[in-house]
């Protein structure tokens, strides 16, 4: 059954549900009922829906990690598949954890482009290429929403960069807008019919996001959407979104609606029947998701969802170095696994997307695991880790219930506790539920800590405000901190910690007590914050670090270094500063590979960083956010188990400075869009300078070779065709790449643009024949219109974006 006929109640039945309803219900419906549910009306048969946050998992109402999610791979790791079918079971999976969590609306996915590499949340988009993004995410809404459950594509539009995104101006042109950042959009809308839409922070050329009329058109007016349109939460700023086509306001109660857009329709200001589209468009998404009364919630169909994770990070893995390293068709005897990343693996970005998973399987997990006869030393190498990590749980007892964990007190004003609950973890953040963030005023953590091992650690604090340490009753840390930015990732997301030194000798119990006083974000976000306590990472002899990581390199027969970034390079909230690894990494993967050059280099990044030292290694393999199975998967891909089946989403570059397009920063308030539509591949194709890889670059264990390539003009487009044959020895995947090139143009045209895309797998000796139909919309360009510029066109086979195989003319008219 498809999306667009999921729903059992008419659009007559909507309009008469709506007339039942008094002006002040109706603005209740489009304005949320708290951080994460929409108003009920059971005079209606309506019940309040729940929205969650994704994309990669799905959070639920409360952030607490008493409630585990599944923990997906970054979109990243999506995207590197090149694959609609992986994008639209990874929209399955996700639709199977929604309704598991009681949620009707998943917030994803996030389909902003890739448009620098600085972009603090590019982990969460998929491409610097508009049609691989679009396919990619038309394919996750049909995954979620032929489950009964609404997608919601964000952030409409020209969200690409974190950097005062509450208040920054995106300066774009018309064509630009609508050959990219558009485009992915416009596809979930048309394709898969999204049954909801964020709207952004940014204005686009000088107005608001949720007040502007792309809201309108091209969104309702062209492309036929009849869904929802949600603020991204507190985007809300003034009534002009009700003039708007904005539909709803979160979170709730409290914004910029509510009465005031009451009084408003009654004084004329705003007309009620824009009041009126939107409950309809509200009632419509309840008929869809089940519920409103006589449209029962559809039953998602069974899914292995940690299955899933191992897979979808196995197909996303990007193998772009292998000098005859990989696979390990003999399980080594001895392995250096070395890294900070190794043991605290990232599985995910920073921010609103943040999942708690039950366990994640770090890479020396999952190498121990795959090598059970290998012996496996570990070295940390260099530290990566900023601000502080949790205290392991096994080594804590809650005072109050006596099992394991922490006890969590609310105190007012005056002292009082107000509410308390015990935690299994020291880290928090309150964004809804029901812990009373906004009427306490301090937070008191208090645990008994005994080490399992020796050590001397610097004990800490992290959130903004007043914190004091204690250790059996010493005061360890005094310290009041304040947020960097008045962003909600800084405050709430990744706070200032403060720590000072204690010893920890194993087994002795200690009692630790954290008190964190604080005033209320303003606001709708009142009842939200962050709070954490843990220890910093021990970085006081560095070059012992080092000289531990090159001896164990140089004893092994086989070498896994496990490269990457940390919780404050990538994350919501802020742009990254370089694109450089975070401490000493780069010493270290010189000095290791100097002791052993067939070393196996994993990248834990979600997003491009600079690898000097990448010519040296014996083979670099690309692993993004890996999800909770990342180990897993790994330890698949170095046996050849699997095989790495990634192709690039983006381009990586070889140093920050080659890179063409790279500014996220706003001057006097705007972010200009300068470059038009040359972003990514095709800036680096006009600046001619190489990256170190390309996009569309990726390399597996088999060999393939192309032939017979062919195009011709059909009635809808361009017809391809392409030989594809396996002629290696395993089994393997090709991603056959097309690409159009059009060099005598009266139109300013990239040197080559993606047209289509599509995924072989093939045993080895066998060969297929790839079909292909390019839409003619795909040669147009926007010219207050799409037109086709009649003449010659380059159809192109590609091995990535600057490498030809084949070529074939076809003309058009």
């Amino acid at each position: 059954m498809t999306t667009a006929t999921r729903e059992t109640i008419s659009d007559e039945q909507l309009i008469d549900l709506l007339g039942r309803l008094d002006l002040e219900t109706k603005i209740a419906l489009i304005t949320g009922q708290d951080f994460w549910s929409t108003t009920a009306v059971e005079a209606i048969g309506l019940r309040s829906m729940v929205l969650s946050d994704g994309p990669s998992g799905v959070r639920g109402p409360v952030w607490d990690e008493r409630s585990p999610s599944l923990n997906l791979p970054s979109a990243t790791a999506l995207s590197s598949s090149w694959s609609t079918e992986v994008a639209s079971e990874y929209g399955h999976v996700s639709a199977a954890e929604a309704r598991r969590k009681g949620v009707d609306v998943v917030l994803g996915p996030t389909i902003n482009l890739h448009r620098s590499p600085l972009g603090g949340r590019h982990f969460e988009a998929f491409s610097e290429d508009p049609l691989l993004t679009a396919e990619l995410a038309a394919a996750y809404v049909r995954g979620v929403q032929e489950q009964g459950v609404a997608a919601t594509p964000k952030h409409y539009v020209a969200n690409d960069f974190e950097t005062d995104r509450f208040n920054a101006n995106t300066v774009v042109g018309g064509r630009a807008l609508r050959e990219l950042y558009l485009l992915a959009f416009e596809k979930a809308v048309t394709e898969s019919h999204a049954w909801v839409l964020m709207s952004a922070y940014n204005s686009i050329n000088g107005v608001t996001a949720t007040e502007h009329e792309l809201l309108e058109t091209p969104l309702n007016s062209e492309w036929g959407f009849d869904g929802v349109v949600v603020s991204d939460w507190t985007a809300v700023r003034s009534l002009d979104a009700a003039r708007a086509s904005q539909d709803l306001e979160m979170p709730g109660p409290v914004g910029a609606w509510g009465a005031a857009l009451v009084a408003a329709v009654r004084g004329g200001e705003v007309d009620e029947g824009a009041i009126d589209r939107k409950v309809l468009r509200i009632l419509r998404l309840a008929a869809r998701v089940g519920a409103l009364e006589g449209a029962a919630p559809r039953r998602v169909d069974p899914i292995d969802g940690v299955a899933f994770a191992r897979e979808a990070e196995i197909q996303g893995a990007v193998l772009v170095e292998n000098r005859g390293v990989l696979p390990w068709s003999a399980s080594p005897s001895r392995i250096a696994v070395i890294g900070h990343n190794a043991t605290a693996a990232r599985s995910q970005g920073g921010g609103s997307a943040t999942v708690v998973p039950e366990h994640v399987i770090a890479p020396l997990e999952g190498i121990t695991a795959a090598f059970p006869s290998a012996q496996i030393d570990y070295a940390i190498g260099a530290v990566v880790q900023e601000g502080l990590s949790d205290l392991p749980l096994a080594e804590l007892t809650n005072p109050h219930s006596g099992g394991p964990g922490v006890r969590v007190r609310f105190l007012d004003e005056s002292g009082a506790e107000i509410f308390a609950e015990d935690r299994l973890a020291t880290s928090y953040v309150w964004f809804g539920g029901d812990a009373p963030i906004a009427r306490a005023r301090t937070i008191e953590m208090s645990t008994r800590w005994a080490p399992r091992e020796d050590a001397h650690v610097r004990l800490g604090f992290a959130g903004v405000g007043h914190g004091i340490v204690t250790v059996d009753g010493e005061i360890i840390v005094d310290a009041q901190t304040r947020s960097v930015g008045d962003d909600l990732g800084a405050a709430l997301l990744a706070p200032p910690s403060r720590s000072g030194a204690v010893p920890a000798p194993a087994g002795v119990s200690r009692d630790v007590v954290v008190s964190f006083s604080y005033e209320p974000l303003p606001g709708g976000l009142a009842g939200a914050i962050g709070v954490a306590f843990g220890v910093e990472p021990d970085a006081s002899d560095p070059e012992a670090l080092l000289e531990e990581a090159e001896n164990l390199a140089a004893m092994a027969d086989a070498v896994v270094l496990v490269v990457g970034t940390n919780s404050r390079v990538e994350s919501e909230g802020y742009d990254r500063g370089d694109l450089t690894l975070p401490g000493r990494q780069d010493e270290l993967a010189r000095r290791v590979l100097a002791a052993n050059p067939k070393t196996v280099v994993v990248v834990n990044s979600g997003s491009p960083v600079v690898m000097p030292w990448a010519d040296q290694a014996g083979a670099v393999l690309l692993t993004w956010f890996g999800g909770q199975e990342y180990g897993a998967a790994l330890g698949d891909i170095l046996s050849g188990e699997a095989e790495p089946g990634g192709r690039l989403p983006t381009t990586w570059p070889r140093e920050q400075g080659d890179v063409p397009v790279i500014d996220v920063t706003p001057v006097d308030g705007d972010v200009r869009y300068d470059e038009g539509i040359h972003i990514g591949y095709r800036a680096w194709l006009r600046a001619g300078v190489a990256p170190r890889y390309w996009f569309g670059a990726g390399e597996g264990y088999t060999r393939f070779e192309t032939s017979r390539a062919s195009a011709r003009p059909v009635d809808d487009g361009v017809a391809v065709t392409v030989d594809i044959s396996n002629v290696g020895e395993r089994d393997g995947k090709h991603v056959v790449q097309v690409y159009i090139a059009r060099s005598q143009s009266a139109v300013d045209r990239p040197v080559r643009w993606l047209a289509g895309f599509a995924r072989v797998d093939l045993a080895p000796g066998e060969h297929e024949r790839v079909a292909l139909t390019l839409p003619r919309r795909t040669f147009a360009h926007w010219d207050d219109g799409w037109k086709v510029e009649p003449g010659c066109y380059d159809v192109q086979v590609c091995a990535d974006a600057a490498n030809v195989i084949a070529a074939v003319e076809v003309m058009l008219d």
